[in-house]
């Protein structure tokens, strides 16, 4: 069984910048749910300030982070620094508990 790295992004775009970093993200979820990738477990939250945003994965693949893989990925990727006020921070999470969050 592959290890798992857990890790939290947060950071915050231009306040001209959230519906477009909202629809890169959303490029990425559309191409997940399309090629269905194993070894990824990732979800994105955009806080009610409309700007602010979370991305939560759990990587599960010996070969690495899938999303690396994914083109649209790569684009929202590209351009990130420009887009944001604040930019990303990236932790790595030590699970102490979870009910459901990422199954068995």
């Amino acid at each position: 069984m592959a290890t798992k790295r857990r890790v939290l992004v947060r950071y915050t775009v231009k306040a001209d910048q959230g519906a477009e970093n909202q629809r890169l993200v959303e490029a990425v979820f559309a191409e997940l749910h399309r090629d269905k990738p194993d070894g990824i477990r990732y979800a994105t939250f955009k806080l009610p300030d409309g700007v602010s945003f979370v991305h939560v994965a759990s990587v599960e693949s010996a070969e690495g982070n899938p999303l690396l893989a994914l083109e649209a990925f790569k684009v929202f990727t590209v351009a990130i620094q420009d887009r944001c006020v604040e930019k990303p921070v990236t932790s790595e999470l030590e699970e102490v508990g979870s009910y459901r969050m990422f199954g068995a």
